[in-house]
């Protein structure tokens, strides 16, 4: 009897228009009859409430209210789910285990969620035991409510920040935390095993090393978690990808000939950064490359400016303003503060106002101690050798000018080994604007440790220059073999290229709409490289048995963000079950319309 093909709206609208004109009907025949025959007001305001009254009727007669229904819960049983205690309420429940877990407690086992799913199509509420749920089982979930009972953080790394690709030389960042060691310390070992850099985990677990990236290519460090007694406790790899980039085009204009200077272009030279610079002697005469003007089409050429006190000095009104144009376009300016910024300069750029006076400072050490010191370094060349003296003696005292670090937006560039900063940078429109204050870096070169007088200029090339082109596309950055990853931002002839040379062309979901995601399950694990044209963004995928502390964390966190999202999304309705019995629903509609029909059909009796 019921019509669940039926719109409601279009039924409610008919039933409405129904009682519309039967109003109409006998408004217009009460007042063309005579008196006589009217009959009683009230039989009249009867036959009018019985109309809506039968219409409603009928209307839950073809659709019955849905009954409310309380959805059916799952328990799904994951990896080291026999680590957690069920609450009492769910001893009852249907169970089921997925692949991962190793439960034995009579639950059903099923290849996937999916499957889970579709034997228990009324589960509306899972509740995940274990670790949580891997790639392959989030798709599955759908709006389906989660509540998810995690196992213990697992014990060693649960946390490793990806590096990014690198240029040979530069220094990168290992950072991550560590969970359940006490007293533990962080160990980073180059691609041949050697300590290059240790250091305690702070009261929250968490590290940070560095690092060096030598040759191009791939590289696989390792990160070693050591307790108190030296044993190691967890260890993960960290894939470091070495390319040589193009160098950024730097214009240098400097008030006066110094040290600093010429050793800054010595290190530009030996590194291939094409360095335009400039020294003005006063009276019109210069030193260096030829003049240039600067005006808005010099500065488009280049990627970074380096000004010195006497070169900001000597900038004009029109040159002001041109440099400030490029910046806000994206531009790199470095000050050297090394003596008074003028103030137009100052006011233009954002910079604050340095001081006449010098103090001495120490930059930090590279690494802990003199054996890591020396694994960093290398052995050199045939041509630069390495001064074995030069570790044992430290870091030269250097100087820098007073000046003090705004409050706002400015984010360190350099500090010294109290943690002061020596220079810092804020953005400007799309460019970046940075100060440096230290004085005679140039003499690190003098006593041996070029390496990190490479570095200090290295990092604030790197950081202030115009931008590069964006990455072609968000790559993962916890990938595995034989698990789903996802990449996002691809292009329609995007291909990834794996370790062995299987090509394999990406198809986008149409689901992910403008962020262009695509599902690639790889089979083995390595280097692979996402390719669109001639570019190609490398990635790392681990093995299955890669860092297993990282990768439970991983799921652990994945699934407690969806367990919030489903949470927060969820109503506080009671969810509408299947349509309920009709006859009683069409018992009253007749007996509503019997009476209708008998009041029509009454006349009152004349005179």
């Amino acid at each position: 009897m019921t019509l669940p093909a039926l719109p409601p709206w279009l039924l409610a609208g008919l039933l409405a228009l129904g009682v519309l004109l039967a109003w109409a009907r006998l408004i217009t025949r009460r007042r063309g009859a005579s008196t006589d025959v009217r009959g009683a007001r009230s039989r009249f305001l009867l036959l009018c409430a019985l109309q809506p009254v039968c219409a409603l009727l009928l209307y839950f007669t073809l659709l019955p209210p849905r009954q409310a229904s309380t959805p059916g819960t799952l328990v799904v049983m994951t990896a080291n789910a026999g680590q957690v205690a069920l609450p009492a309420a769910l001893q009852g429940q249907p169970r089921v285990a997925l692949p991962e877990a190793t439960a034995t407690d009579g639950s059903e086992r099923v290849p996937d969620l999916g499957t889970a799913l579709r034997r228990h199509p009324d589960a509306g509420t899972l509740h995940v035991v274990g670790d949580g749920l891997e790639a392959r089982d989030r798709d599955a979930l759908g709006d389906r409510r989660i509540v998810f009972s995690p196992a213990a953080l697992p014990r060693g790394v649960v946390e490793l920040a990806p590096v990014g690709v690198v240029a040979p030389g530069d220094t990168f960042i290992a950072s991550g935390r560590v969970n359940d060691v006490p007293k533990a310390t962080v160990v980073l070992l180059d691609p041949a095993g050697q300590r290059i850099d240790a250091g305690p985990v702070d009261a929250q677990g968490r590290f940070r090393l560095t690092g060096v990236a030598r040759l191009p290519g791939p590289a696989l460090f390792r990160v070693e978690v050591r307790e108190a007694g030296g044993r190691v406790a967890d260890a993960a790899s960290l894939p470091v990808w070495t390319q040589p980039s193009p160098p950024p085009r730097v214009w240098v204009l400097a008030g006066a000939p110094n040290a600093e200077g010429k050793y800054l272009r010595r290190w530009a030279t030996d590194v291939g950064i094409p360095l335009h610079l400039q020294v003005s002697l006063g009276g019109g005469i210069q030193l260096g490359d030829a003049p240039l003007p600067m005006n808005a089409e010099t500065l488009r050429r280049f990627d970074l400016l380096v000004l010195d006190a006497r070169g900001a000095a000597g900038l004009g009104e029109a040159q002001r303003a041109a440099l400030g144009a490029a910046v806000r376009d994206g531009l790199g300016v470095l000050v050297r503060a090394d003596g008074p910024i003028p103030a137009p300069v100052q006011r233009l750029l954002g910079i604050p106002a340095v001081g006449s006076e010098e103090v001495a400072f120490h930059l930090p050490r590279p690494a802990p101690d003199d054996d890591a010191w020396r694994a960093r370094r290398g052995a050199g060349t045939a041509d630069l050798p390495v001064d074995a003296d030069a570790v044992p003696a430290g870091l030269p005292v250097l100087t820098r000018r007073t000046a003090r670090m705004p409050v706002g937006d400015d984010v360190a560039l350099l500090r010294d080994a109290t943690g002061a900063p020596l220079a810092w940078w804020h953005a400007m429109g799309r460019g970046r604007v940075g100060v440096w204050t230290p004085a005679d870096t140039y003499t690190l070169v003098l006593a041996g440790h070029a390496d990190v007088h490479a570095a200090l200029w290295s990092q604030a090339f790197a950081t202030l220059a115009r931008a590069g082109a964006p990455a072609i596309a968000a790559i993962p950055d916890e990938a595995r073999a034989r698990e789903r990853a996802a990449l996002c931002g691809i292009a329609d002839e995007a291909r990834i290229v794996a370790p062995d040379g299987t090509t394999t062309r990406m198809l986008r979901d149409p689901a992910t709409g403008s962020a262009r995601c695509a599902g690639f399950w790889p089979r083995d694990a390595g280097w692979h490289q996402l390719k669109v044209g001639d570019a190609a963004t490398p990635f790392f995928v681990r093995a299955r048995e890669d860092a297993p502390s990282l990768h439970r964390a991983a799921v652990r966190l994945q699934t407690l963000q969806r367990a919030a999202r489903a949470e927060a999304a969820a109503t506080l309705a009671v969810a509408e079950g299947a349509r309920g019995p009709a006859w009683p629903w069409f018992l009253a509609w007749l007996t509503a319309s019997a009476l209708l029909w008998w009041l029509e059909r009454r006349r009152s009796t004349p005179g």
